[in-house]
């Protein structure tokens, strides 16, 4: 065995009714004077709890899906003009993505109180969209220093939505373990996460007053986050980056969508992580059934009990759009990949996802 992991440093807090106690210890604890707080105006009245021990020089709502670039350039703007020395950011993906656009070039230090279970909290991955196209690097100035977890914020999250925000949390895992940068680390973190994931999703469905899911589901997306920072971006990010920048689709929608398509493409190059995946997602292969459609198969039994969604055309998508999102990937698909890909391969990836055809694992076309 033999491999480099890199774990980034970070402190978590995580309790559920303590974000308000939590963020104003941190606050001290870096002596900052002047906090800047993002939230939309739907995480307005979050933020507020979060931070109705501390009082902030600048609240800013501002916040845009992909995160444009003449949206964060004016939220720079106002962060100088004010003397920010610390950012708050409560919400959702785009929210902690403005956060760290700010950082990029500022380098002020940014606290993030997650509402969803994005992720980005945990990454130092930042994306910025201009003239269609999201543009993502990687950059230790956007990790947030703290994050603060409290599952109290995601009880206003409607159920359709939690399943595509924790589905996107899972589509970090399954990408963690053929990243360009996977590691048994990350593999451990990411099977783990789906595990969670997965029981605290199902929970979600069935009893969406009950916190003990929705702190499962916060804990397993924050393994999940951090996995995928070390192991870096795969195919499927790949895709849904191309997808959101390009076309415009809603985040984590497009991410549990895309998720079963990728994995079926794929899990029958890594029978033996297609197999622990299955396991972690609570339904073991048989003897003698193969890998690869044991994982497929976990997760649209998944997928079935949540209600998850299952057509890019319910989002957005059109079928003309196909080709160029297909030219698109071609021209970022991961070296590292464990299937290669012809256009051949991406156009019908894409289509079926397009139609929200039943996900089966396919042997893709050879270069």
């Amino acid at each position: 065995m033999q491999f480099e992991h890199v774990t980034l440093g970070q402190r978590v807090l995580f309790g559920s009714g303590q974000s308000a106690a939590h963020l104003a210890a941190e606050v001290d604890r870096m002596e900052a004077a002047r906090v800047m707080v993002i939230a939309s105006e739907f995480e307005r009245p979050m933020a507020e709890v979060a931070t109705n021990r501390i009082t902030p020089v600048l609240w800013w709502d501002e916040v845009v899906m992909h995160v444009p670039v003449e949206v964060a350039e004016r939220a720079r703007t106002a962060a100088a003009a004010h003397d920010v020395d610390l950012i708050v950011c409560v919400g959702g993906g785009s929210t902690t993505g403005l956060a760290k656009a700010i950082a990029l070039t500022s380098r002020i230090p940014v606290i993030a109180v997650p509402t969803t279970y994005a992720g980005s909290e945990a990454t130092n991955v930042w994306g910025l969209t201009e003239d269609r196209t999201k543009t993502t690097g990687v950059d230790d100035r956007v990790l947030p220093v703290t994050v603060i977890y409290d599952a109290d914020f995601t009880r206003t999250l409607p159920v359709g939505l939690s399943v595509s925000s924790g589905l996107n949390a899972l589509a970090h895992c399954v990408d963690s373990l053929w990243a360009p940068k996977a590691d048994p680390i990350n593999h451990a973190l990411a099977l783990e996460a789906a595990r969670a994931l997965a029981t605290g999703l199902s929970g979600i469905v069935t009893d969406p007053e009950d916190m003990t899911p929705r702190e499962q589901t916060l804990y397993g997306a924050y393994l999940a986050a951090v996995s995928f920072a070390s192991a870096g971006s795969g195919l499927h990010h790949k895709i849904c980056h191309i997808l959101g920048g390009t076309f415009n689709l809603p985040h984590a929608q497009t991410h549990a969508t895309v998720l079963p398509y990728v994995l079926a493409f794929n899990a029958p190059g890594v029978p033996e992580l297609a197999a622990r995946l299955a396991a972690a997602l609570g339904r073991p292969g048989a003897e003698g059934e193969d890998p690869a459609q044991a994982a497929v198969v976990a997760l649209n039994d998944l997928r079935e009990r949540i209600d998850a969604p299952t057509a890019l055309a319910d989002h957005g998508l059109e079928a003309a759009d196909i080709p160029e999102a297909t030219r698109r990937v071609l021209a970022v698909f991961p070296p590292t990949n464990p299937a290669p890909a012809t256009e051949e391969d991406i156009t019908l990836l894409l289509t079926a996802a397009l139609e929200g055809t039943t996900p089966t694992p396919r042997v893709p076309s050879r270069l």
